[in-house]
């Protein structure tokens, strides 16, 4: 973590000084601002988090609640999730405090006696390796709670604006086109309504979506007409694997799915309550908490389950729903004009909780938008940029609800419906990559290139999330992982891995070098003439030696640039490999030096040789400003 660059530091260093719009925010919601984010869920939270970091961006983030979330739905944190986490610097501390899965139990009815359970398999959660984060079970407030303490520690010291209701939009012409109109939700003030102009709007405001109305999206699907209850609860069992992860099939018929909660105490139940007759919806919903418990007792058999206390309870029937677009262009608008309205999360797709996706995919979803909205509005980046979130996210949102509709069918099946008796556990341990959040793959776009050069970096896919490898950095000879230095900052990642030449011997990697130092087609040549030379670009190089081998001094200067207002030389850009964990092997990385794009939200942009220099300059060109005058 660097931050003596500007002064030195001597309180918490996660505190960034103020800036721009930060330095006189004011407290009451401005009648003009440059994004509105309706909503401080997952998505909501992320998104006004990433824009937290744009000085010179007005974002306002509104909440129809007087205060922030107590009692969060969504619980299950995903490994893709904590890699964000880490991204925004406090991934360490949500591990400390969450529940961490490291296999999941699946229990089945007694051979010998279908009336009671017994253990028949155990499956390692991450088995394959897929990510060196962990799959966590924590309280959404607190992640709430975590991204809202980024905010107000960023320079632009955002805050939710809470008691502010949604109530219309309308999209027109000017700086400001969006008109929202806004209700005091709650104090002194409740039902009066107030006007707040917009660049651009992103509703984050769930299931059932003002915003989303209001652009005129529909949700479509269906419904598994398949009820279940949800219960947090503290008790006293002789269940043996309270504390584990569990699927549960019993004989008598109903299912459980048992997650254990942060605090050692503390553990939710999804508890099959059965068929729901489509004519009489409202019997089922009106389950009550004691015949919750029932169910789950009968379920449990030949254990117990004597509740102490109900942190919280629901009754839902599973249903599976995507809309059409996720902004306000219509079909026959596209490439006609640019989206002004953006919907995320729950107010764009819905699904079951069991596989444990709502919450990490509006994560990426507001992680996708924010900094392609950061962009735009700072001038780095045309306004077409915007047209790749929906185009992106609503592939994703579709391929997570045909899981979803695989995974929860099979939840509610009774054991003798299964034709293969480990099939449950065999699917759970095939898909994993799935529901770990790994699966995403954007295809080629504006911002994703075509597979040309994929050989040349095999384990970097292209259109993928960076999967980290082990590197040691040469300047202090630390062992770290490459890319949790890639923080949520809004940069490029620019990864330069050198030929077997020495550092700064004639090679190609110092010939890329000096085109990035000096040519005007470097996509460095942007960056704004008083801005540190890696404002826009974080540019690194892995070389192939070991750190002793490597001469920093021999460094060329693009991979070592001055920053902050003393022009301090930075240091932690060069790498070496880790003689533990060669990152060329581990990645399939080419030995004659590839490079690698990696965009603001951690995917893979492109891979190109390391003499590809017009390559690289056609990929930026259509993502950057017009040039400084040669």
């Amino acid at each position: 973590m660097q931050f003596h660059h500007h002064g030195y530091v001597s309180g918490d260093p996660r505190i960034q000084p103020a800036a721009g719009v930060g330095l006189n925010r004011p407290a009451d919601l401005p009648g003009e601002v440059d994004v509105l984010i309706v909503g401080t869920g997952p998505a909501g939270m992320l998104a006004a988090a990433q824009l937290s970091q744009f000085p010179g961006i007005t974002t306002r983030i509104v909440e129809r609640r007087a205060g922030r979330l107590v009692i969060g739905q969504a619980d299950g944190i995903q490994a893709r999730s904590v890699e964000t986490f880490q991204a925004f610097g406090f991934a360490e501390r949500i591990i400390a405090e969450a529940y961490r899965i490291t296999e999941m139990a699946f229990w089945k009815p007694d051979p010998a006696d279908h009336s009671r359970i017994v253990r028949a398999a155990r499956a390692v959660d991450d088995e394959m390796g897929i990510s060196e984060f962990p799959h966590l079970i924590v309280n959404q407030a607190r992640v709430l709670d975590y991204f809202a303490e980024y905010m107000a520690d960023a320079p632009t010291r955002m805050k939710p604006d809470y008691g502010y209701e949604f109530r219309s939009l309308e999209v027109g012409e000017g700086d400001y086109p969006v008109t929202v109109t806004l209700a005091h939700a709650v104090g002194p003030n409740e039902g009066e309504e107030r006007v707040v102009r917009a660049k651009y709007v992103v509703g984050a405001d769930g299931a059932r979506s003002k915003v989303r109305a209001a652009i005129g999206c529909t949700m479509a699907g269906d419904e598994a007409h398949h009820a279940w209850g949800v219960m947090d609860v503290l008790a006293v069992t002789d269940f043996p694997d309270i504390r584990t992860k569990c699927a549960i099939q019993s004989g008598a018929g109903g299912s459980i799915l048992l997650i254990p909660r942060e605090g050692g105490h503390l553990f939710r139940m999804y508890v099959d309550l059965g068929e729901v007759d489509p004519a009489n919806k409202g019997a089922v919903r009106s389950t009550t908490i004691e015949q919750i418990i029932a169910h789950a007792n009968a379920i449990l058999r030949p254990y117990s389950l004597d509740v102490r206390n109900v942190a919280w309870h629901s009754v839902y029937e599973v249903a599976h729903r995507l809309t059409d677009r996720f902004d306000d262009v219509l079909p026959d608008q596209r490439g006609e004009r640019t989206p002004r309205v953006f919907i995320t999360g729950d107010a764009c797709h819905t699904h079951s909780a069991k596989a444990g996706q709502g919450m990490n995919v509006s994560l990426q979803d507001g992680f996708n938008l924010g900094w392609k909205l950061g962009h735009v509005l700072e001038g780095r980046s045309p306004a077409s940029l915007l047209a790749t979130y929906s185009a992106e996210r609503q592939v994703v949102a579709k391929n997570l609800i045909d899981f979803d509709k695989v995974w929860s069918t099979m939840m509610a099946k009774k054991p003798e419906e299964f034709e293969n008796p480990s099939e449950l556990e065999d699917f759970y341990v095939r898909t994993a990559e799935f529901p770990a959040g790994f699966m995403t793959q954007y295809t080629p776009s504006l911002i994703t290139a075509e597979a040309t050069h994929q050989h040349l970096a095999a384990g970097f896919p292209i259109g993928k999330r960076f999967k980290s490898a082990p590197v040691v950095r040469v300047c202090d000879a630390n062992p770290i992982h490459l890319g949790h230095h890639a923080t949520a900052d809004g940069r490029w990642r620019i990864y330069v891995f050198a030929d077997p030449a020495a550092a700064g011997a004639p090679s190609p990697t110092t010939d890329l070098a000096g085109w990035l130092a000096t040519s005007a087609e470097s996509p460095l040549d942007a960056t704004p003439s008083g801005a540190d030379r890696d404002a826009w670009f974080d540019v690194k190089v892995i070389y192939q030696q070991d750190h002793t081998s490597v001469d920093i001094g021999t460094v060329p200067e693009v991979f070592k640039p001055y920053v902050g207002p003393f022009k301090l030389r930075d240091y932690e850009k060069v790498y070496a490999t880790d003689p533990k964990a060669d990152i060329f092997e581990l990645r399939g990385l080419h030995r004659d030096g590839v490079v690698v794009v990696v965009r603001p939200d951690q995917y893979v942009a492109n891979v190109l040789p390391l003499s590809a220099t017009a390559e690289l300059a056609a990929f930026f060109a259509p993502l950057l400003p017009s040039r400084k005058p040669v």
